[in-house]
């Protein structure tokens, strides 16, 4: 992921979610801490730019997310390289958890243990009646 001043939170979010399609991520104006999670009346706007929310050391910094990157490690690594506060969120059903007490599962674990939620809740969706016609 190549991220410099003009890069708008709202593509980190797309290239994010195009590698794990049941997990998202959002940015926050405050740093939460290990194990909690964030304030959702300091989520940033995701048309802001990277260049707005923090003061990168150069014009384009170049970041590696992979599947094997614990929650925990992603989050370090867009605070570390660019100041960002960043939560990671899990599909779950309908609703998006934040990854709280999950920080030490891999984004690969997180997005499997997504879709198998899924799975289960469409399995146990009770079908609708149908009648048939005479």
């Amino acid at each position: 992921m190549v991220v410099n001043k003009k890069t708008r939170l709202k593509e980190l979010q797309e290239d994010f979610q195009n590698q794990f399609p049941f997990l998202k991520i959002e940015f926050y104006s405050v740093f939460h801490k290990q194990g909690e999670g964030s304030d959702k009346k300091k989520k940033l706007d995701s048309q802001l730019t990277v260049g707005e929310v923090c003061k990168l050391s150069s014009n384009e910094s170049n970041i590696t997310i992979d599947g094997s990157m614990k929650v925990s490690q992603l989050e370090k690594v867009f605070k570390d390289t660019f100041g960002l506060s960043v939560q990671v969120f899990r599909k779950s059903n309908n609703l998006w958890l934040q990854t709280t007490i999950t920080d030490g599962w891999s984004l690969s674990k997180q997005n499997q243990s997504a879709i198998e939620m899924s799975v289960a809740e469409n399995l146990r969706a009770e079908p609708e009646d149908y009648h048939e016609q005479e």
